[in-house]
């Protein structure tokens, strides 16, 4: 029998620790994907950081090192720059990479590291109990915003791509998401792209991915999909924020 799909050799084979309905796994997939299709399994090195993913390094078949929360950036550029030739890259969610780990992201943005950036913005707090997040939206109840989020009180969403895309070091920068089929494939172009970019050493590549948390949100998965789609989108446009194009050594 001919075998029409199976996994990718990018991930292992211990089973996923993530909530039903999560799209963590989806992402895993697409990276993982990524990284085989360009044949550099063997010699890249992700950084995982705290949160959900905090143990991605159980599940992507490539060496893996643990940062302390928010810190994945700064163990990446270290990583990278005593290591050049591998494919370095960080897997972080919302309050990981916009909140604690704001500044670390920023300047290796600024500096132009030669790293990619995963940055899974699902709107929430999701390992700690679905507290509210930089990215959680005006309204938006969570375990920290009962009455749900207010400008007034605890400000705005921040929008990571629309802030990164005045960086000069940064050389491509898109923000997708998994919510239907089709988004699913465009986010596996992105991502392929984004480690490519890498290999070219045209500087800093981030891709930005809107997820859902279907158990913090208190939605099906379905629902949690759609919430994607009509809430998030709008306030989280898609599209490619930034692509430099040009050599950056």
């Amino acid at each position: 029998m001919e075998m029409k799909y199976q996994k990718t050799s990018g991930l292992t084979d211990n089973a996923l620790s993530y909530c039903p309905g999560c799209t963590h796994g989806i992402i895993h997939k697409l990276v993982a994907e990524s990284l085989t299709e360009l044949g550099v399994l063997d010699r890249t090195v992700g950084i995982a950081s705290v949160g959900c993913s905090v143990f991605s390094y159980q599940f992507f078949n490539v060496d893996m090192e643990q940062a302390a929360h928010g810190r994945a950036c700064a163990a990446a550029t270290g990583v990278k720059r005593i290591h050049p030739d591998n494919v370095v890259f960080t897997y972080q969610g919302d309050g990981d990479l916009a909140s604690i780990g704001i500044a670390e992201t920023i300047h290796a943005a600024n500096r132009g590291e030669n790293i990619t950036v995963i940055f899974v913005n699902n709107a929430i707090y999701g390992m700690t109990g679905g507290q509210m997040a930089p990215t959680s939206l005006i309204g938006q109840k969570t375990t920290t915003s009962p009455f749900g989020r207010s400008v007034v009180q605890h400000g705005s969403p921040i929008k990571i791509s629309e802030m990164f895309q005045h960086i000069e070091g940064v050389a491509y920068l898109e923000r997708v998401s998994v919510f239907n089929p089709r988004q699913v494939r465009n986010a596996k172009k992105a991502i392929k792209k984004a480690f490519q970019y890498q290999l070219d050493k045209k500087g800093f590549t981030m891709i930005e991915i809107l997820s859902s948390c279907p158990v913090n949100w208190g939605k099906t998965p379905i629902d949690a999909l759609k919430w994607i789609e009509e809430s998030m989108v709008p306030v989280f446009p898609l599209g490619v924020f930034k692509d430099a194009g040009e050599s950056h050594e």
